[in-house]
Formats: structure tokens, C-alpha cells, sequence
């Protein structure tokens, strides 16, 4: 069992990850995805919702949703663990937002050698469940 990371090491990690994945500029400038929590394995990221995200019926679309979802599995597949690619994904619509911010959790639910498996939650700011995403990655 690895140990936890002391304040310091997280400190470095999260400003190591965002300078990392701010190449990332349609997740980070287009849809304005940021970076909140980071740990080996894990990452936490909010995106706002804004006119831009929503759908001809006035909802959040979902490639608004789905990208923030993929976005939070590339920053969790890829701390502290080889280079992760997508490899397939699976995404549920659960509610509609009535929400400002969207936020979405990955965690790892297995890491082989060559490939991964990763559970995305994403919520709203009122609480509400938005969507549950799986994404498998292959190592590159």
C-alpha cells in the first residue's frame, strides 16, 4: 500500500499536473474544465456551466458533460502512472443540471500493466447526480 502524500508532495503534484494538462486547451480553455484534487490514481476537476455548454433545449449538452468526464480520466490515469490514452468509454446520463457547476471524481478501479480501468461521478453543485462514466485506458 503506497503511503500518502504529505502536504508538501501534494502541493508539487497538483501544481506539476495543472502545468501539465493546461496543454489540454479545449478541455481547459474551451470548456473551461479546472483542475480541484489531484493524488496518485485519482483526480477531482469542476467545469462551469455557461451558455456555451448548453444544448438547443437549454440543457448542459452532453459532449459539455462527457468532456469533463474524460478530462478528470486523463488527469487521474496519468499521475504518478505511465502515459494513459483512451481506449474505450462508456458514459449514463443520469439527470439534467439545474445546477452553475459541474464536477466530476475519477477513481481508479484497476491499473494493470498495460491497461486501466477508471469510474467517473459527475455532480452538479446542488448535489444532484449528472452522469457515471467508465473509461478503460491502454498504456502507451
Amino acid at each position: 500500500m503506497k503511503k500518502p502524500l504529505n502536504s508538501e508532495e501534494k502541493a508539487l503534484l497538483f501544481a506539476e499536473t495543472k502545468e501539465r494538462f493546461a496543454k489540454d486547451r479545449f478541455a481547459t480553455k474551451k470548456t473551461e474544465c479546472k483542475l480541484l484534487d489531484v493524488a496518485p490514481g485519482y483526480a477531482k476537476c469542476g467545469m462551469p456551466i455557461t451558455e456555451d455548454h448548453r444544448n438547443g433545449l437549454g440543457m448542459v449538452m452532453g459532449g459539455a458533460i462527457f468532456t469533463l468526464a474524460d478530462f478528470t480520466f486523463a488527469i487521474a490515469s496519468n499521475t504518478s502512472q505511465p502515459d494513459t490514452v483512451s481506449l474505450d468509454a462508456h458514459i449514463t446520463y443520469l439527470n439534467p443540471s439545474k445546477g452553475h457547476t459541474l464536477y466530476a471524481e475519477s477513481e481508479c478501479v484497476k491499473a494493470g500493466r498495460r491497461t486501466c480501468s477508471f469510474l467517473i461521478h459527475v455532480t452538479d453543485d446542488l448535489g444532484t447526480k449528472i452522469a457515471d462514466v467508465t473509461i478503460n485506458g491502454v498504456r502507451v
